[in-house]
């Protein structure tokens, strides 16, 4: 934990505290920008740094040692009545304070602490108000090292996407059967062989399947895969290391030598989209100008609305990555949310627009880092839907 940094950014947002809470482990956030990992946590812990001046921790008997390692006093209580009087004791003197909330919900990977816990600190007198901004600037900002493993990574999930395609290629062409469940534990055989993991196996998508943004096939429900056919490739995974963050990416190919009119038509949207998202992050980035995460998504939603898809754009432009792959920075969102957040530097997110009709569904995604020096793709940029047979 970074202290100073903490109560520099405090002081920045003129605030007077940033006020950590969890109960049965229910905010990563909080352990991760602390730096700690308690053994046990079936009781609730409280760890407030003021803007100025030592931090306090309020934590139960029977868990004393949740918060060792933390500058500050140690409170402890017992019975709720207890808890109440030393939570009311250790924010004494607060009037504005930050905690993992969101009003409405609006940004619910930040919106961790329950209602009930925020009543409770707001009958102290206080008021409460989201961590967000302070969380993004904590959790969601890269290391050099981080930035690396990243790039590591897509590596192997780029590597990943051409294996899965010449798997397909190999089982028509010699005409054998393949399926959706087939290719994506070829990808994951990849990843085991280079040290990659993910929290959850690739989708591989064929056909109407491809028009279900969140499809994932399993043995017993997967697709086969035939000549003809329109397959999107979603793939993610990060290196098996402490502090490592994702790459998270989606191409689309036809099993075929050519691509037809239809799926080139609907992809070609998809790429300005995507593109025009891309040129709006480089220019800012280039000159300075703030940019937020609404905007991103409002540039992208633009070109597809002007193709005629607009109602077939059914999720946000892109999403934050982090050490899990929806991270905890500015998401390129004004349609699930209206996300406000201001895109920070040393920062990554995808973009990601699509476009999902009954028969089949395109979506291309890239990453970007937004760097001190400018903004970046950090993979490889499809330009066009592969024909697989063709080679890729």
């Amino acid at each position: 934990m970074n202290l100073l940094a903490i109560q520099e950014a405090l002081r920045d947002a003129n605030l007077d505290g940033w006020l950590f809470y969890d109960h049965h482990r229910r905010d990563p956030i909080a352990y991760r920008v602390l730096g700690i990992d308690p053994v046990i946590c079936s009781r609730r812990w409280y760890y407030l740094i003021p803007q100025q001046g030592e931090p306090a921790k309020l934590v139960h008997r029977i868990e004393a040692h949740n918060l060792d390692g933390l500058p500050g006093k140690t409170n402890l209580y017992s019975s709720w009545r207890e808890q109440q009087e030393g939570l009311t004791g250790l924010l004494e003197g607060q009037k504005r304070v930050a905690m993992q909330y969101s009003a409405l919900n609006n940004i619910p990977y930040v919106g961790l602490v329950d209602a009930g816990t925020i009543e409770l600190v707001r009958s102290c007198g206080l008021e409460v108000v989201s961590s967000a901004d302070l969380v993004q600037q904590f959790e969601a900002c890269w290391s050099a090292e981080q930035l690396q493993s990243h790039l590591a990574a897509g590596t192997v999930v780029h590597d990943a996407v051409r294996t899965a395609f010449a798997s397909i290629r190999t089982a028509v062409t010699q005409s054998n059967k393949i399926s959706e469940y087939d290719v994506q534990q070829t990808m994951l055989r990849v990843f085991e062989a280079n040290g990659v993991i993910t929290d959850e196996a690739p989708c591989v998508a064929v056909n109407a399947h491809s028009g279900d943004p969140h499809y994932s096939p399993l043995a017993e429900n997967s697709a086969e895969v035939h000549a003809g056919d329109f397959v999107l490739l979603d793939v993610w995974g990060k290196q098996k290391q402490r502090g490592a963050v994702y790459f998270d990416i989606t191409w689309t190919g036809f099993v075929g030598e050519s691509v037809p009119e239809p799926y080139a038509k609907v992809f070609a949207a998809v790429r300005e989209a995507r593109d025009a998202a891309i040129a709006l992050v480089q220019e800012a980035f280039a000159t300075g100008r703030e940019l937020r995460g609404f905007q991103v998504d409002d540039a992208a939603r633009a070109v597809i609305d002007r193709h005629g898809f607009g109602a077939q754009f059914v999720h946000r432009t892109g999403h934050s990555i982090g050490q899990d792959v929806h991270g905890n920075g500015a998401n390129m969102d004004n349609f699930e949310t209206h996300d406000d957040r201001r895109i920070l530097p040393n920062t990554c997110f995808s973009i990601e627009p699509g476009i999902y009709r009954n028969d089949f569904g395109v979506r291309s995604e890239v990453n970007v880092f937004a760097g001190t020096d400018g903004a970046r793709v950090t993979g490889e940029i499809q330009s066009a839907v592969v024909p697989i047979l063709a080679g890729y």
